[in-house]
């Protein structure tokens, strides 16, 4: 159970670098670089039996991971989601095999954990003595605390903007942080110029090769989770679109080793209205995405004006009959509620995103009231708890009968319940 990681191949010019050392984007297009594996090898031993007796987390796919002392890895209890059906929301939205790939249970609330517990892990394999990352939040945090775990020193810039809970996180876990009057591509400037000269390594967003090998184990996860087979349609919120990337190019590696056939599910890109460079490039036919100006939006993790990884993620969602579409914020928070009062499931404002997207593209006709379609929420909403406003009656239980008064008079006639409106 080890890497068969043999080099890495640049995803538009096609060069190829080897992969013992510290590598960002392609020397020679400063295009996205891709892990590549001795794909036959990794057959041999990561078949459907040997994978049945592994412990369930992410490392169970070392095969195809690119670090290679495992042992040494800064571990935290990384990937092993659940997989969830979503009945209550199914049966309002009329889809009837709805489910949800629950990321909020990863360590540090979200799917960043993958990306970034493998990105460090593999940076200090090779040698990185320090990590930086520019980040809209859930990101800051997953890197903060792997570094902490790996014993490195950490530097995250983030826009003013941020959760304080995030912020609270990241200084919890002994990271320097810097906020940033701006987005998350002002932050990026930050973390290039201060990282220059200092020994600071960019863990950004599709600028080092092994994010992208985190984020594909939810698709190798929910492949196996669904036994061996993949969802009709992915419901995916999408900033800078890393986990797309991945689980595209996971469907493509599990084929390749013969444990899926050529089906492909929907990749369905879901952004905020404030801030959809993906899709509207998507709308015009076009490959890249030109920069959202004066991005707006309650969902930090959407609120991402420019994709390195754009040319890839259009790809996918073209290639596989996918489509992109924008939400409101009005309705990314009704998602928010419904996953919760639907189905116990307090998930992100990009969650919400995606869940409210579920049933609009029901609603448009583009998803089958039988296709089984995968939401994946990505993060909790426990970071984002000030998005629900919802005040509290307050009693004095001193005074005789006020309960029996309040919920006779002020919760819907006495009756305690979940509307369906």
């Amino acid at each position: 159970m080890r890497s068969t990681l043999t080099h890495l191949e640049c995803t538009n010019c096609g060069a190829v670098y080897p992969a013992d050392r510290l590598m960002t984007t392609c020397p020679a297009c400063a295009k996205v670089l891709y892990a590549r594996y001795d794909l036959p090898a990794a057959a041999r031993t990561m078949t459907r039996e040997a994978l049945a007796a592994r412990p369930w987390d992410l490392w169970r796919y070392a095969e195809l991971l690119p670090v290679q002392d495992i042992a040494a890895a800064p571990r935290l209890g990384e990937g092993g989601t659940p997989l969830l059906p979503a009945p209550a929301l199914g049966r309002l939205f009329g889809l009837e095999n709805l489910l949800v790939k629950d990321e909020g249970r990863n360590p540090t609330g979200s799917f960043k954990a993958r990306g970034l517990g493998m990105a460090v892990a593999r940076a200090r394999e090779l040698g990185a003595t320090a990590v930086a990352i520019p980040s809209a939040g859930n990101a800051a945090a997953a890197m903060a605390a792997y570094a902490a775990r790996a014993g490195l020193p950490a530097l995250v810039a983030m826009p003013k903007e941020t959760p304080a809970t995030i912020q609270a996180e990241c200084h919890a876990y002994g990271a320097r942080v810097i906020l940033v009057d701006g987005l998350i591509n002002d932050a990026g400037k930050v973390v290039r110029e201060g990282a220059t000269g200092r020994g600071w390594f960019d863990v950004s967003t599709l600028k080092e090769p092994y994010r992208a090998e985190g984020k594909k184990t939810m698709g190798l996860e929910l492949v196996e989770q669904l036994g061996w087979r993949v969802p009709d349609a992915i419901v995916y919120p999408t900033g800078g679109g890393t986990g797309i990337v991945g689980m595209w190019k996971a469907f493509a590696e599990l084929e390749a080793m013969g444990l899926i056939g050529p089906k492909r599910p929907k990749m369905i890109v879901v952004q905020a209205e404030g801030c959809a460079p993906l899709v509207r490039a998507f709308a015009a036919g076009e490959r890249h995405a030109a920069p959202w100006i004066d991005a707006e939006t309650a969902a930090p993790g959407m609120r991402v004006p420019v994709a390195i990884g754009d040319y890839l993620i259009l790809d996918a969602v073209r290639e596989s009959g996918g489509t992109a579409l924008a939400v409101s914020d009005a309705e990314l928070m009704e998602g928010m509620r419904l996953a919760a009062t639907h189905e116990g499931l307090f998930v992100a404002p990009e969650a919400g995103a995606a869940v409210v997207a579920a049933r609009n593209l029901r609603a448009s006709g583009f998803l089958g009231a039988a296709d089984e379609v995968l939401v994946f929420a990505t993060g909790t909403g426990l970071k984002h708890a000030d998005l629900i406003r919802d005040e509290a009656p307050v009693i004095d239980p001193r005074r005789p009968g006020a309960l029996a008064a309040l919920l006779d008079g002020d919760l819907d006639g006495g009756r305690l319940g979940r509307s369906e409106a």
